[in-house]
């Protein structure tokens, strides 16, 4: 579609004429035809993405030869680690992408290099507060999760190290975030998937140990993944410094109108990744409350794959929070919103696909990681309910990543609000009812098709404009 007029926040029109100014790289975004251009900046940050889901997926596969004790640990680790992920990336990042793209969309160069300071100083400090947090109470959240014995034991093993060196997940991901803000997927992308695949050696070769280097057991997981970190963090970190990314770095004092440019769409998008975050985690505890260790396991093991899905589907959502900004940036509110639900189609036949297949053959995704048969009779009961369903989260989840483009995002925390309670209290109440984890699973269910309807209906209904 190739719009040749919208409407500007004041209701003037504004036509491309006026943003042929613009650094051609931020004019392509204005008038390209979307769904080529779509496709073009979402396959390589799609891949960056199950690359980095893939970091979790590897750590469980070597970890899960170590016995239940540690698959059901990392059942435990899971959400709080993805919980990081979710708001380092995609919440807090997609405020940074979002605020550089309208900067850029609406000719801002200056404040758009001000911004990478910003964010950069904005992350490492959430890093460092969610260290101190995870590193003092850890114990007792992974025990109101449900963590007993041995699970717990080495849930805290790795999870120590693991947030030990948080601040450089923090840090990698906000230089991510400011490249992808320009449009630019590739670089983040090819960093981090050679960042994977050193990882692929070098996490059992710190687990299992050879020759002088000691086996380090479940803590080897967590050093790998540090050393992960830390090599990203320091090549993004060359990468925009040298001054071949379209913001440069610039010191620049601290501005709290920056500040708050990022955290107004970051914050609220961390209450939904939290809301995702804590569904998952307060579902296992209700799986805890009536089965043991197995069944956790195979749920953790089961629920994994709807983790998988939203690096994919932030795979797409990135260019849509740079395409989105930058268009009503620059004016162009029609564009904006046609980005958006091309986008969540796109999505959602993606995560449709998936959930699908996984319903069908649900031991294809569990025998990766154990062969205990409760722990895959609990697996599969969670992928043929809630498989078919996920469509719906990828719906949801795009639309999500879309309204932080539009910085609004009022519909996704309703959205996420209405999943819990459908989710949660809907399962509680079926678990007393039942005693089945069934009843749990379809409550699991209907909560993701709630979540991606709502949204899909307000963002359609034009609620970003109103």
């Amino acid at each position: 579609m190739k719009n040749t007029e919208a409407i500007d926040p004041a209701g003037t029109s504004m036509d491309h004429q006026s943003t042929t100014g613009l650094n051609p790289q931020t004019h392509r975004l204005l008038v390209a035809p979307i769904v080529p251009m779509l496709l073009r900046m979402a396959w390589p940050n799609v891949l960056i993405m199950v690359a980095q889901a893939s970091t979790g997926l590897i750590e469980t596969w070597w970890l899960s030869h170590l016995g239940t004790h540690a698959l059901a640990g990392m059942a435990l680790v899971f959400p709080p680690v993805m919980l990081v992920q979710m708001i380092s990336a995609g919440a807090l990042g997609g405020g940074i992408s979002s605020a550089i793209a309208r900067a850029l969309g609406s000719g801002r160069r200056e404040d758009a290099d001000a911004l990478v300071l910003h964010a950069v100083a904005i992350n490492v400090g959430c890093g460092l507060i969610v260290s101190i947090v995870m590193l003092a109470f850890g114990r007792p959240i992974y025990q109101g999760l449900g963590g007993r014995g041995g699970e717990l034991d080495a849930a805290l093993t790795y999870s120590n190290i693991v947030f030990s060196g948080n601040v450089l997940l923090w840090a990698m991901n906000a230089l991510a975030s400011v490249i992808r803000g320009t449009g630019n997927m590739l670089v983040p992308a090819v960093v981090i998937c050679c960042g994977v695949v050193g990882l692929i050696p070098l996490s059992p070769l710190l687990i299992f140990g050879w020759g002088p280097i000691p086996a380090l057991g479940i803590a080897g997981g967590g050093v790998a993944l540090l050393v992960f970190y830390a090599a990203g963090t320091a090549t993004l970190a060359w990468y925009v410094v040298s001054g071949r990314n379209l913001t440069r770095f610039r010191w620049v004092a601290l501005r709290w109108s920056m500040l708050l440019g990022i955290l107004r769409v970051g914050a609220f998008s961390a209450i939904n990744s939290l809301q995702t975050n804590v569904t998952i985690a307060l579902a296992t505890a209700l799986v805890a409350s009536i089965a043991g260790a197995d069944a956790v396991a195979g749920f953790g093991t089961g629920a994994r794959l709807e983790y998988f899905l939203i690096p994919i589907t932030f795979g797409l959502g990135a260019p849509m929070v740079a395409l989105v900004g930058v268009n009503i940036g620059a004016g162009l509110h029609h564009r904006a919103l046609h980005i958006a639900l091309i986008g969540a189609a796109l999505a959602f036949s993606l995560t449709e696909a998936i959930g699908v297949a996984a319903a069908i053959w649900p031991d294809k995704w569990l025998l990766l990681f154990s062969v205990e048969p409760h722990i895959i009779e609990t697996g599969a009961a969670y992928l043929r309910i809630v498989g078919p369903v996920y469509g719906f989260f990828g719906l949801g989840l795009s639309l999500y990543f879309a309204s932080q483009g539009a910085g609004r995002l009022f519909w996704p925390l309703l959205g996420g609000t209405l999943r819990m309670v459908v989710a949660l209290g809907g399962g509680w109440l079926a678990l007393r009812l039942t005693n089945s984890l069934d009843g749990l699973f379809v409550a699991l269910a209907l909560g993701l098709a709630v979540y991606g309807l709502v949204l899909a209906a307000a963002v359609r209904s034009g609620a970003w404009f109103r």
